[in-house]
This record gives C-alpha cells, sequence and structure tokens, in this order.
C-alpha cells in the first residue's frame, strides 16, 4: 500500500491536540464529587458518644471514690474535639475544591478556577494543588506535571494521597509518551492501601498501563482483569481503562482483545486513538489504530501513514 505521509507540522500539532483532548476526557474521571457528609448528623451523634463517656466516667467516680475515669474522659473529649474540628475543616475545604472545579467545564471558566486555587489557598495545600493540575492537564500536561512535582510527599497526612499523586503524575508521563519515568512512580504504589473502589481501580489502571509499556505485560493483564471498564461506578474512567488494556493485550501477543479495546476508545471517540500513534507504541498496535481511524473518517485517509 502507498504511503503518504502527514507534514510534519500540522502532524505535530494535531497529535498535541489529540493528547490534550484525550487528558480532558481523563480529567473527568479524577474530578470527584465533594464527600456528601451531613455534619450535623455526625456532631449529635459524636456529641452523644462524649455524654455516654462523661456519664460513665461520673458513675465509676462515685463508685470507686478514684479521679482515673474523670482524666480518661477528659482526654478522650479533648482528641474528639481536636479530631472533630480537623474533619471539619477538612469537609469544608474538600466541597470548596468540589465547587470550583464543577464551574471549571470551559476554557474561560478553568482560567477562572485556577485564579480561584492559586490565591485562595495556601501554596502548598496538597488538595488545592492536586486540583490546579487536574485543571492544568488539560491544556498543558507539563505544566500539570511541574504543579503535582511541587507536592511534598512527605508531609501530606491524608492516607493514599500521597499514592494518587504519584499515579496522576505517571499518567501524565505516560500521555506523553514517557513509560520509563512512569515506570519509576508505579513502582512505589500500594494498591491494597487504597480503600475507596474507585481509586483503587484508577491506580491499578495506570499502574497496568506502565508495566505493559516497560515489559511487565502479563502482570498487567492479570491486574486489568480484577476490573470491570463497564462498571457504571467507573464513570469516564472507562476511557483510561480501555486504553491500558489496549497496550497491555498487545504486549502479551493478544491482538484480538487489544483490538476490541480499540474499538472501544472509537465508539467513544476516533480522536483517543492518536495516543496509539507514535514512537514507542507496539507495531501490530499502532497499524490497528490507524485503521479504525481511516474507517471512522476522522482524519482523512491521505493523512495517515500506513506501515503495511
Amino acid at each position: 500500500m502507498s504511503e503518504a505521509s502527514l507534514p510534519t507540522k500540522s502532524r505535530k500539532n494535531k497529535s498535541q491536540g489529540d493528547v490534550q483532548r484525550e487528558l480532558r476526557e481523563l480529567a473527568k474521571s479524577q474530578q470527584g464529587d465533594a464527600p456528601s457528609v451531613d455534619m450535623s448528623k455526625l456532631y449529635i451523634r459524636v456529641g452523644g458518644a462524649v455524654v455516654i463517656g462523661w456519664v460513665l466516667a461520673g458513675g465509676l467516680y462515685s463508685w470507686q471514690h478514684t479521679a482515673w475515669p474523670i482524666y480518661v474522659a477528659a482526654a478522650v473529649t479533648a482528641i474528639v474535639v481536636g479530631a472533630g474540628a480537623w474533619l471539619h475543616r477538612y469537609v469544608q475545604k474538600t466541597q470548596a475544591l468540589g465547587s470550583i472545579l464543577r464551574g471549571a467545564d470551559t476554557a474561560e471558566g478553568r482560567k477562572e478556577a485556577l485564579e480561584k486555587l492559586k490565591t485562595g489557598f495556601k501554596k502548598d495545600d496538597a488538595q488545592a494543588l492536586i486540583a490546579r493540575a487536574q485543571l492544568e492537564m488539560q491544556d498543558d500536561p507539563k505544566v500539570a506535571l511541574e504543579t503535582l512535582e511541587s507536592i511534598d510527599l512527605g508531609k501530606v497526612n491524608l492516607p493514599g494521597m500521597s499514592d494518587q499523586v504519584r499515579a496522576m503524575r505517571a499518567n501524565l508521563h505516560l500521555s506523553m509518551n514517557e513509560p520509563q519515568k512512569a515506570r519509576a512512580l508505579v513502582d512505589q504504589l500500594e494498591l491494597g492501601k487504597q480503600q475507596e473502589p474507585k481509586t483503587r481501580a484508577m491506580l491499578a489502571t495506570v499502574s497496568a498501563e506502565t508495566w505493559a509499556r516497560t515489559g511487565a505485560a502479563k502482570k498487567a493483564v492479570d491486574t486489568l482483569d480484577l476490573f470491570d471498564p463497564e462498571d457504571e461506578s467507573m464513570g469516564e474512567m472507562r476511557i483510561q481503562m480501555y486504553r491500558a488494556r489496549a497496550f497491555a493485550y498487545a504486549a502479551n501477543q493478544d491482538m484480538k482483545n487489544a483490538e476490541r479495546a480499540l474499538k472501544k476508545l472509537a465508539d467513544t471517540h476516533p480522536h483517543l486513538l492518536a495516543m496509539f500513534i507514535g514512537k514507542k507504541i507496539h507495531p501490530l498496535l499502532e497499524r490497528a489504530a490507524k485503521q479504525l481511524i481511516m474507517r471512522s473518517g476522522a482524519v482523512p485517509r491521505k493523512m495517515v501513514r500506513q506501515r503495511m
């Protein structure tokens, strides 16, 4: 079959646009709603437990005539009050960040949201920096990566957040075709410590794609088989899950399943297949992606280089 190559400048611009379009889709899966917590009910329950504790302490004091139950009740109350204050601040901040992200569905909205994130939170606030990166990756992955790299993981005190930051950084490296840099990050992830199912699936998906593209195909397939991309709870994340499957199956010499994964992506949006065209891509996977792009009509046939 004859070859017809896209001019260098045009082809490069097209690739950048496709990557940004894909990152916009992937970012949606990481912009979860703020947790729905009824703080008034929580305060009532915790307050009731504290009151019961003091009642028991008073009873023991009257019975045994010793002050230790009072000391214990006071210490527990201080801990509960401190934890309650921290939780209140955390929930309020999470809800504020969620509100900012929900209003950033346009270029102008993202610009306004980024300004709020930069001025309304401390410079080293990990949650705010993650939210910034989620918006920045939609327009400039390198800027998003720099934002994530500015987070001091040694000071992150929320369970699992360090791994989420590493996974986001790894995902950006994958999107920029830098799988070896992603591998250094995913090898540090502790998937078993993630309690939230969707977050665990996201970390596993990023890890599996990285493994597939760095020589651990079987491990990647075995990991991906634990999750169902068609599960309703996966939402927009199924795009990333099928992308990882395409890489993993191709690396495992299973082109039948790799092509099925590509077809799922093409059905969502043909431009998502641009990720599979370029250097460091499995040649059979690249050819299958090109064929699907041509069939979809998203790109004129003469603009796709054929390696057949």
